[in-house]
């Protein structure tokens, strides 16, 4: 997938201590589905280092719901916001269950006016695929509201399915998966718009 756009890529395990030290110099950073992971500070530490660096960044799945948590902690000062699949008697449960699974689901997405996600799909309705069961609480929702973070696509009954950040470099977090609807010959628009982005030819992950 990333090879036919013509990227470079290797994996960042958050269980690699050093892991961080590696970010200078990253084109680009994706956080990958796949929590709860290793070490999920070290999640949140590359995904600050992007935000902060201004560094090309797409998270899916897990990474969207980490993205969240990490935004929480060190922008909105909510510094005990956690995760309820790896903290689920936390105080500060900024991602909880879903009201209704989203493992193996398949659902219309909408993105949001003027948004940069608007511009990378274009026009017309869209379908995406998840593997999920957890989401942004509805308690937490005005973390999007006159910050740089805000929702650009909802679902056909309006609930949060990715952000962005208003202005600077490519910063993308999507609850769905984009890599599971990017057969070969046929790359997603939203991977597609991430490695052009990162301007090629390094991409990096982290999981």
């Amino acid at each position: 997938m990333l090879s036919e756009l013509g990227a470079r890529h290797h994996w960042l395990a958050t269980s690699q201590p050093s892991s961080i030290e590696q970010a200078a110099g990253l084109d680009g950073i994706w956080c990958v589905p796949g929590s709860p992971y290793h070490d999920m500070d070290a999640a949140l530490e590359m995904i600050r280092f992007a935000r902060e660096r201004g560094v090309t960044f797409l998270g899916s799945c897990g990474g969207f719901q980490h993205a969240l948590i990490e935004y929480a902690r060190n922008v909105a000062g909510l510094s005990g916001a956690e995760h309820a699949e790896s903290s689920p008697d936390a105080e500060l449960l900024v991602i909880e269950p879903l009201a209704c699974s989203l493992v193996g689901a398949e659902g219309k997405i909408q993105p949001l006016p003027e948004t940069m996600l608007a511009g990378i799909y274009g026009e017309g309705e869209h379908r995406e695929r998840y593997h999920c069961s957890y989401g942004l609480a509805p308690g937490f929702r005005h973390l999007l509201e006159g910050g740089p973070l805000r929702a650009c696509a909802v679902d056909g009954e309006g609930e949060l399915r990715a952000v962005e950040m208003e202005a600077g470099p490519f910063w993308l977090a999507t609850l769905y998966q984009p890599e599971l609807s990017s057969p070969p010959g046929r790359p997603h628009p939203v991977i597609a718009a991430f490695v052009a982005a990162a301007r090629a030819p390094a991409v990096h992950f982290q999981t």
